[in-house]
Formats: C-alpha cells, structure tokens, sequence
C-alpha cells in the first residue's frame, strides 16, 4: 500500500458536482492498494498514520498528531498512486488491485483508521470520477509505502 498524506485546513471530494465529503483541520490520505497488499499492511499504515506527528504544537514544532489535535480526515482510493512509469510514457496501473480485492482492502483501512481516531472519517467513491479538493496546509504532504519501512 501506498499513501500521499496531506495536512489541509480543509478538504472535500464531489461526486457530479455533489459533496460527499468535507473536512476542516485535519488529512486527507489517497490510498494506493495492490495485490499483494494485507492487514498488516493496513494496520501499519493506520497506525503510523494516526499518530505521525505532523501538527504543531503550541511553539509552532510539528509535533502532535492527528489523534492530538482530535482532527478530521478523508480517506480516497487512487490506483494511480499505483503507477509505473519504467518504460514508455503512457503510465502502467497493472500493480493496482483490481476491484474485487482492492474494495475489500480499502473498507478494512476505513474501519481501522475510525477505529484509531475514535470517530467517522470521509470518503470518496470507489472508482468514482472525483473531484478532490484541498487546502494544504503548511504545504506538508508525506508520502508512504508499508512496503518500504523507511
């Protein structure tokens, strides 16, 4: 799994000019899956998630967390976080999950990042055409892969 994790000071997704989700102070998380991905990956990520320490305190250091803050997050699917650009110039998705495994994949990281947070978090759509909308703040955006424990 992969994500691309922004600190916002507001976020939304639409759906047909529609708002499925917003947000004020908190992340938006776009979250890559492939088929090789497990639970483990998703309760690593989750956790480090959760309780990467990307917000500032009271002297202004980066140094409380989501949970901290107690703020809000919108998780969104994305394959092409996926994306391979080794040959040619037309990226290659083939190390997306395909839907029947991603969907399942994608739920579970939504249940255990609520269960982390105590609370709901937004959504997209699966393979909707969303349209993200974000106010990144800072700009802080971190990128991980539960693959590369870095």
């Amino acid at each position: 799994m992969k994500v691309v994790i922004q600190r916002v000071s507001q976020a939304s997704v639409q759906i047909d000019h529609k708002t499925v989700s917003a947000i004020k102070d908190g992340l938006l998380v776009l979250l890559g899956i492939t088929e090789n991905d497990s639970t483990e990956d998703i309760k690593w990520l989750c956790n480090k998630i959760a309780h990467l320490r990307i917000f500032n305190d009271e002297l202004g250091v980066m140094n409380k967390s989501l949970i901290d803050i107690k703020g809000d997050a919108i998780v969104v699917s994305q394959f092409t976080l996926m994306a391979s650009t080794k040959k040619g110039n037309r990226p290659s998705y083939i190390k997306a999950a395909k839907p029947e495994i991603a969907i399942p994949l994608y739920e579970k990281f939504i249940n255990t990042f609520e269960d982390l947070l105590g609370k709901k978090v937004g959504t997209g759509v699966f393979g909707a055409d969303m349209k993200v909308n974000l106010l990144n703040d800072g700009p802080v955006t971190i990128l991980i892969d539960s693959k590369n424990k870095e």
